[in-house]
């Protein structure tokens, strides 16, 4: 057997490896080891067991400053030891993170194929989102495979000189995941949303769904946004608020603030990920500065206003599915307004981040990668999104 190590040190990383994890598992030749890197424990065991899925390897890497750079530094080291101990075939990391940057950096280093998957997402700018940017752009210095969600993704890879060979448009995992979670439809595990669900249905009322927690967006533009969203609460009286709020005290001290006392807006807990898709599938409008949220929307053709001046996943804004909003509490205002008025509804099935196959495509990447035989390669399946 030859180990693909499988990098996950926050949620969004656990979701997007998941799938790729179960399409391995029952491959007569690659093993898949998922790696928790221990930055946030409790939310990545969280989302990998609603997938029925553990890690393999627990990394210990304590932190007293919190900065990305002692991150960076206690990371390196300990993925190393894994590599040392377990020498895989491949190490995948997925976007952006400090995680990703850390094993693809010891995975380099030691002379270990790098699989990037979510490559080539870009802004165009350097700074912004910071650090992300600059990492996604390092990782892919770097990578023996650039999995590409899209082709606009794929685009931009060759675009920065990389060699066409190494890139393969695959979809996104986020894609696989929301629609495996969504198709169990467990119910409500989070309290909170439970009743919201019986109050939305009782009263025929409608659900926004608003994420916020992007770093840049925190202080003045969080500020701004929290103001609108609890005017939208106003002006639509059939309208019920949901703001999972972030772990971070600081964050959800100015989400209470601003929006608590409100009888429609609920500013609860940070959601289990199949909680989190129950809520995404009844929303009628999302608000969100997550990259994630840009990508499974579009399966249930829930309209998103991107709650930031730029995204590196444009492909649900050229598809009709997403607006760029920015900050700004007018324009949040009249957008919402606009979807909400004429209760927008896309069509559903038709997601520009791919069909739902894509860790099948990433099984036979990986396998064209470490050069197995013709016999084991999985069939590339073709990309079918409506146009």
């Amino acid at each position: 057997m030859k180990e693909v190590l499988l990098l996950a040190g926050t949620r969004p990383e656990a979701v997007k490896i998941a799938p790729v994890a179960l399409a391995l598992t029952d491959h007569p030749v690659l093993r898949p080891v998922i790696v928790h890197a221990g930055r946030h424990p409790d939310p990545v065991d969280r989302a990998l067991r609603a997938f029925g899925l553990r890690p393999d390897v627990e990394l210990d890497v304590p932190r007293a400053a919190g900065t990305r750079a002692e991150l960076l530094a206690a990371l390196v080291p300990e993925v190393d030891r894994v590599l040392r101990v377990r020498d895989p075939a491949v190490v995948l990391v997925r976007g952006d993170s400090t995680t990703a940057l850390a094993g693809a950096l010891a995975a380099f280093w030691r002379g270990t194929p790098v699989a990037h998957l979510d490559a080539g997402l870009r802004t165009g700018d350097p700074g912004g989102p910071l650090p992300e940017e600059g990492a996604r752009q390092m990782i892919a210095r770097i990578a023996a495979l650039h999995l590409a969600p899209t082709d606009d993704a794929a685009a931009a890879l060759v675009a920065e000189g990389l060699v066409d060979r190494e890139i393969v448009v695959t979809g996104s995992t986020a894609v696989d995941a929301v629609r495996r979670v969504a198709a169990a439809d467990q119910p409500a595990r989070d309290p909170g949303l439970a009743l919201l669900e019986r109050v939305l249905d009782e009263r025929s009322e409608r659900l926004v769904l608003v994420t916020a927690h992007r770093r840049e967006s925190r202080g003045e533009p969080l500020g701004r946004v929290l103001h609108a969203v609890r005017e939208i609460a106003d002006r639509h009286p059939d309208v019920r608020v949901l703001l999972p709020a972030h772990p971070d005290p600081a964050a959800r001290s100015t989400a209470l603030e601003a929006l608590g006392g409100h009888e429609r807006i609920v500013v609860s807990e940070p959601l289990d990920y199949p909680d989190l898709v129950r809520a995404l599938r009844r929303a009628a409008l999302v608000l969100t500065d997550s990259g994630g949220l840009q990508e499974e929307a579009p399966t249930f053709g829930v309209p998103v206003l991107v709650l930031r001046g730029t995204t590196e996943r444009t492909a649900a804004v050229d598809a009709g599915y997403a607006w760029l909003v920015g900050t700004d509490a007018i324009r949040v205002l009249a957008e919402a307004g606009w979807v909400l008025g004429s209760r927008l509804r896309l069509p559903a099935g038709r997601n520009p981040f791919g069909d739902g196959h894509a860790a099948s495509r990433v099984r036979g990447a990986l396998e064209r990668l470490i050069g197995l035989p013709a016999d084991f390669a999985t069939a590339r399946l073709p990309i079918r999104i409506p146009t």
